[in-house]
């Protein structure tokens, strides 16, 4: 009658380290889908998660600070105009009738402030823009 009073303990379950070699390696294939393939091995996929971010972590930790794919931000300056300068004016816009389309972006940090700019961004703004945030200098 004891027995069945005391609640049965659970047990974690241990993995070896070949299974989680193996199914870090099928998440990182392209197209590959985390959740289901710790579903088909009856594992959570947060714990699945952790091996591939832990995995993550050690390579890059033996890549080193030398080869690390980190983006690097660039600082910029803007010169005060001078006499020669402003008797200049912007080149011309060139116009056309095709349209160009650019998944690109552009970060400029200045005075303590960031200026994000995403997609398409058009010469003659970019020129404007720029010519605004000079004055500011």
């Amino acid at each position: 009658m004891a027995d069945q009073d005391t609640p049965s303990k659970r047990r974690r379950r241990d993995h070896s380290p070949e299974l989680k070699r193996e199914l870090v390696r099928q998440c990182l294939l392209p197209g590959a889908s985390v959740s289901s393939i710790a579903m088909a091995h009856g594992i959570n996929a947060n714990l699945v998660f952790k091996w591939r971010r832990e995995h993550c972590a050690a390579e890059a930790a033996d890549a080193g600070p030398a080869q690390a794919s980190a983006p690097v931000l660039l600082p910029i300056t803007l010169a005060s105009a001078t006499s020669s300068d402003t008797s200049m004016s912007p080149p011309p816009v060139p116009t056309s009738t095709t349209t160009r389309t650019s998944a690109g972006s552009i970060e400029l940090d200045f005075a303590g402030a960031r200026l994000r700019l995403r997609g398409a961004v058009d010469q003659e703004s970019l020129l404007g823009l720029l010519t605004a945030l000079r004055s500011l200098a």
